[in-house]
């Protein structure tokens, strides 16, 4: 009989636990779970902070209970694996009660140690009213404090995915919310147009966003917290919560001489096998490469752990017949309203990897507009300037997020080109899409792009423009040129260009805009075939432009 143990639980060590019983039912099963809970989901948990998710119990997918109950499985929480014998395959383990410490022995073990917070050391970071959010433990001591504190103002440090949940979420409960962001922007994985999105919407929230400052120091003061920043200014709440980041959690592995990779993660192979073939590793703490960069990488998300933990578990039982291809990191986050989402690699993950790319920026409705409801969504693509691969897609949006970015994903996946959007054969009926589907624009963009049809400036180009040597032409209506343009612009609207195209330099650069880059692709291609060598429409045109220049890097503090 095969003994398999498992250290650490949720997503990864608990999917894993659960197909090797299926798998073998004969086989002598442990999960050891340093924590109270074994399976639990923590990406609710924001939401449970927040009052969305009312009864903490429904955080909890497995019990201890249940996995004996269900699986024969025995899962003991609040015991920590202090060590692992390679050579005897063996593990000591603590139990966190009583201080007993065991030996047990296994055929193969799974590691599933997950993740831990980023905690620097700033002067007064264990202050009392400091939290991470990670673990049910820790959501239950925020939980406490919030009631019995009853803070009016909270400090967000960090602005990824958990540090905006959490700021929504505080909102949600009335609680005055500042993010405080060492970055020019939120949300590392997306690119700037499509974050200052969520700038936008943090601001109509009334949650004061602070981008490129950190914090140097906090304080007790009376019944609030005196946090300092590096720019000098000083925010004084009720609550702080630590959003910096996380990191793989690899003491033990590294202590038993497993093998790490560049980015500090375990190292595994295409089978999930660590350096020792006995022990196999999933989750949070695994370094694998990256499918389209080829670079190393750790994603720090439910669904590949799942995926891993499955793998993981088929590989052990029936030898290495299945192979993990890697994640492409495809996510989605609500904030308040909005719904932003990514897969594939964003910008600076292929300027990093000396990737050429191509990128394109649409701006299309969710559904047919003559449909009530219709909202617009913000759609960039990243793809090979050679062949059109599609490397990449960020989305903002109020509907239908994410059934789009799971299109993206999947024709990335399987190394899709940007020409198979245009023929996506997608569901339509007025109250979900339109004939022409966003994703189909967005290739219909791209295409253009590649074809030479479409000669395109991005927003970050524009501060660059000569305009003695460049005419930038407002394509837009004369209402809306009056309601604000760029700086040096002039006003023909489309409807108007044909009839006063003599009027405009044929020896100068032409830069055109509209609101989003539809009429100025018409006016561009009308000027290509007119005579007009040097065309180019403004990506995203004014919406992306002026989004992405009121959040400009370098603009002091507090955003929108």
């Amino acid at each position: 009989m095969a003994r398999y143990l498992v250290i650490g639980g949720v997503a990864g060590g608990a999917t894993a636990a659960a197909r090797l019983r299926r798998l073998d039912e004969k086989a002598d099963i442990i999960i050891y779970e340093r924590g109270s809970h074994v399976s639990y989901a923590n990406c609710g948990l924001p939401y449970y902070l927040g009052d969305v998710i009312r009864e903490r119990n429904r955080l909890f997918v497995q019990t201890a209970a249940g996995f004996k109950n269900r699986f024969n499985i025995e899962a003991r929480v609040g015991t920590e694996v202090t060590a692992i014998n390679k050579k005897e395959k063996s593990i000591l383990v603590k139990d966190l009660a009583t201080g007993k410490i065991s030996s047990s022995g296994y055929d193969r073990l799974v590691l599933s140690p997950g993740a831990e917070p980023v905690r620097p050391p700033i002067p007064g970071i264990d202050t009392d009213g400091i939290f991470t959010l990670r673990n049910v433990a820790d959501t239950d001591r925020i939980k406490k404090h919030l009631h019995e504190k009853r803070p009016k103002k909270a400090l967000v440090v960090g602005g990824g995915f958990i540090g905006l949940e959490m700021a929504e979420n505080l909102r949600g409960l009335g609680i005055d919310v500042t993010v405080v962001e060492m970055a020019d922007q939120v949300m590392a994985n997306l690119d700037r147009e499509i974050a200052s999105e969520v700038h936008q919407q943090l601001a109509s929230q009334g949650v004061e966003l602070i981008l490129k400052d950190g914090v140097i120091s906090f304080e007790k003061t009376g019944n609030s917290i005196m946090t300092r920043l590096s720019s000098g200014r000083e925010i004084e709440a009720g609550m702080v919560i630590l959003s910096i980041g996380v990191k793989p959690d690899t003491k033990l592995a590294r202590e038993a001489g497993l093998a790490l990779g560049p980015r500090g993660g375990i190292a595994v192979n295409e089978f999930l096998q660590t350096s020792d073939p006995d022990i196999y590793a999933v989750g949070d703490a695994v370094e694998f490469t990256h499918p389209l960069t080829g670079q190393p990488v750790i994603t720090f998300l439910a669904g590949p752990a799942n995926k891993q933990g499955r793998i993981a578990a088929d590989n052990i039982v029936n030898g290495n017949s299945k192979k993990y291809g890697g994640s492409i990191a495809t996510a989605v986050a609500k904030i308040f309203s909005l719904t932003v989402a990514s897969t594939g690699a964003n910008e600076k993950m292929l300027k990093s990897s000396g990737i050429p790319y191509m990128a394109s920026i649409t701006h299309s409705a969710s559904h047919a507009t003559y449909y009530p409801g219709a909202t617009q969504m913000s759609v960039k693509i990243l793809f090979s300037p050679s062949d059109g691969t599609l490397y990449g897609a960020q989305i903002a949006g109020y509907d239908g997020v994410d059934k789009r970015i799971d299109v993206f994903s999947s024709v990335i996946g399987r190394g899709g080109n940007v020409r198979d959007l245009l023929e996506f054969d997608h569901a339509y009926a007025p109250p979900y899409s339109s004939a022409k589907d966003p994703v189909n624009i967005a290739g219909f963009a791209a295409e253009n792009i590649l074809d030479g049809l479409s000669r395109i400036i991005h927003w970050h180009e524009m501060t660059g423009l000569d305009l003695s040597s460049t005419v930038l032409i407002d394509v837009r209506t004369a209402g809306e040129f009056r309601m604000g343009t760029i700086p040096g612009a002039i006003n023909i609207p489309v409807d108007d260009l044909r009839g006063r195209l003599d009027g405009i330099p044929r020896n100068k650069k032409i830069v055109i805009f509209c609101a989003v880059g539809l009429r100025g692709h018409v006016a561009a291609r009308m000027m290509l075939q007119s005579g007009f060598s040097d065309v180019s429409n403004l990506a995203g045109g004014y919406k992306t432009y002026s989004l992405a220049m009121n959040n400009i890097p370098g603009t002091a503090v507090t955003c929108c």
